[in-house]
C-alpha cells in the first residue's frame, strides 16, 4: 500500500538546518496556503466519510417508534367493534442478506482508494508547481540580467559610434545601426522586466507572499543523467506507481462493483427484526388494556417486477464499466508516452547545457576578436552588435537549459510516481544565497567591452 506524502514531510523538514530557506520555505508556505491541495484533501476526507456511510447499512439499525391508531371493525356475522391503540418502544433491524449493500460498500472503498490516489497526485503536482514557479522567477531574473547587460553594452557601442562619427572616422549609417540596436535592446529589457513581475505573481499565487530574493543554483550544480539510464525501466515504474494510473484502476474497480450493485436488484433481501415496547388498547366494550410486547422475526423481500428499472440499471452500469476501462487505457498510454518523452528530454537538456557552456566561451572569444577587429577597421559596427547579442543570448540559453533540466527531471519523477518532498530537499541543497545564476558570467563579459583597457 502506497503511503501519503505529507506525513513524511515533517520528519524531512525537521532534519534541515534552521537557516535552510529558499525552495523548501516556499514549499512549506504553499502547503499551508494553496487552495488546490486543501481542496484535494477535503475531497479525500469526504470520500472516506462516504465509505463509512456505505458501511453503516451493513450494521444493526436501532430506533424508537410510536404509533397511535383508531380502528373501526365491521364484522359480517356479528357486531362490529371500534377501538384505539397506542404502541411505542424500540426496534432493531439487522441486515442478514443484502447483496446490494455489500457491493455498494465495496464500490465506496474503491472510490476512497481512488480519492487517495488523486490526493497523492495533487501533492506531487504541488511539488512540481512550486518548483516550476520558483525556477521561472529565477529564469526571468536571468533574462532581465542578460537584457540589462545587452542594453548597457550596445549603449556603449552606440556612444562610441557617435563619438567616432563626430570626429569623422565612420559614416552616419553606422550610428543609425547602433541606435536601432540600442532601441531594440531597450524594448527587450522592458519586456523581460514585465515577465519577471508576471513570474513573481505566479509564485505568489501559490504562497500568498511576494518573493524578494530567491536563492539560485550554484555554478557547480551537476546535470546528471536519469538513473537508471533505461527508458523501459522508467516506463515500467510509471505503469506500476503513477498515481493517475492508480486512480483510474480504482475507478474501474468501483464501476465493476456498481455493476454488481445493479445486478443485485434481482436478488431477495433478508433482515432480522426485533422490537420491544408498550401497547395500550381502549374500546367501548372493555376497559383499557395495557401490556408489553416483544417481537423477533425474519423479514424476506423478493423483487418480482420493478418496471424494467433493474435491467436498465444493469445496462447503464455495464456501459460505465466500459468507459472506465477505456479511460484507464488512455491514462496508461499517456503515461507511457510522457515518461519516455521526458526521459529523452532530460538527456537532451544535459547535452544542450554542456554544448551551451562551450558556446559561451566561443561567443566570448568571438566578441573579443570582433571588437578588436572593429578598432583596427576590419569589422563594422553591425558585426560588433551581432557579437554582443550572440554572447548574451548564449548566457541566457545556458541558464534556461539548467532550469529546463531541473523542471523536466521533476516531471519525469512525477510521471514515474516517485516524486516526493525529498527531491525538493536534495535540490534545495544545491541552492545558495551567494549564487546569482548567470549574473556573474554576464559581469565577466563586461571586461571584454573595451579591449583597449
Amino acid at each position: 500500500m502506497k503511503k501519503r506524502l505529507l506525513p513524511g514531510l515533517i520528519t524531512l523538514l525537521a532534519a534541515q538546518p534552521a537557516f535552510s530557506l529558499d525552495l523548501m520555505e516556499t514549499y512549506e508556505k504553499a502547503l499551508s496556503y494553496d487552495s488546490g491541495i486543501a481542496s484535494a484533501m477535503a475531497r479525500f476526507q469526504s470520500q472516506q466519510a462516504a465509505s463509512d456511510v456505505s458501511k453503516s447499512t451493513l450494521l444493526p439499525q436501532i430506533g424508537a417508534y410510536a404509533e397511535a391508531n383508531h380502528i373501526d371493525f365491521d364484522a359480517e356475522n356479528g357486531p362490529g367493534d371500534s377501538y384505539k391503540s397506542l404502541n411505542y418502544g424500540v426496534q432493531l433491524t439487522q441486515p442478514i442478506f443484502r447483496a446490494d449493500n455489500w457491493f455498494r460498500y465495496d464500490a465506496s472503498q474503491f472510490q476512497t482508494e481512488a480519492a487517495q490516489a488523486q490526493y497523492n497526485l495533487a501533492q506531487q503536482q504541488l511539488i512540481l508547481d512550486v518548483a516550476t514557479a520558483y525556477f521561472n522567477v529565477l529564469r526571468a531574473q536571468d533574462t532581465v540580467t542578460t537584457a540589462q547587460a545587452t542594453e548597457a553594452a550596445i549603449q556603449r557601442q552606440f556612444e562610441q559610434a557617435q563619438e567616432r562619427y563626430d570626429v569623422g572616422l565612420i559614416a552616419i549609417t553606422e550610428v543609425y545601426e547602433a541606435r536601432a540596436s540600442y532601441d531594440d535592446s531597450k524594448s527587450l529589457r522592458i519586456a523581460a522586466e514585465n515577465q519577471l513581475n508576471v513570474a513573481r505573481e505566479q509564485l505568489a499565487r501559490l504562497t500568498g507572499e511576494y518573493a524578494a530574493d530567491l536563492e539560485n543554483l550554484r555554478e557547480n550544480f551537476p546535470l546528471g543523467r536519469p538513473n537508471p539510464m533505461d527508458p523501459a525501466s522508467w516506463e515500467a515504474t510509471a505503469l506500476d506507481q503513477n498515481w493517475s494510473i492508480q486512480a483510474a484502476m480504482h475507478q474501474l474497480n468501483a464501476s465493476e462493483a456498481n455493476l454488481k450493485v445493479a445486478k443485485s436488484g434481482h436478488m431477495p433481501t433478508l433482515d432480522l427484526v426485533a422490537s420491544y415496547g408498550e401497547t395500550e388498547l381502549e374500546n367501548a366494550k372493555t376497559p383499557q388494556q395495557e401490556g408489553t410486547q416483544g417481537v423477533i422475526g425474519l423479514q424476506l423481500n423478493v423483487p418480482l417486477y420493478m418496471g424494467g428499472g433493474t435491467q436498465a440499471g444493469v445496462r447503464q452500469q455495464r456501459s460505465l464499466v466500459t468507459v472506465a476501462e477505456q479511460d484507464l487505457n488512455t491514462v496508461r498510454r499517456d503515461v507511457q508516452v510522457n515518461t519516455r518523452s521526458l526521459f529523452l528530454t532530460v538527456n537532451n537538456n544535459v547535452e544542450t547545457a554542456s554544448a551551451l557552456e562551450q558556446t559561451i566561451i566561443s561567443r566570448r572569444s568571438a566578441l573579443d576578436a570582433t571588437r578588436a577587429g572593429y578598432d583596427v577597421g576590419t569589422r563594422n559596427i553591425v558585426e560588433v552588435l551581432d557579437a554582443e547579442r550572440a554572447f548574451y543570448v548564449a548566457l541566457r540559453d545556458y541558464a534556461n537549459a539548467r532550469y529546463d533540466y531541473v523542471i523536466n527531471s521533476l516531471q519525469l519523477k512525477q510521471a514515474a510516481g516517485t516524486l516526493s518532498p525529498q527531491d525538493l530537499i536534495e535540490l534545495n541543497n544545491w541552492l545558495s544565497e551567494g549564487a546569482r545564476g548567470i549574473e556573474a558570467m554576464a559581469n565577466d563579459g563586461k571586461t571584454l567591452e573595451d579591449p583597449t583597457e
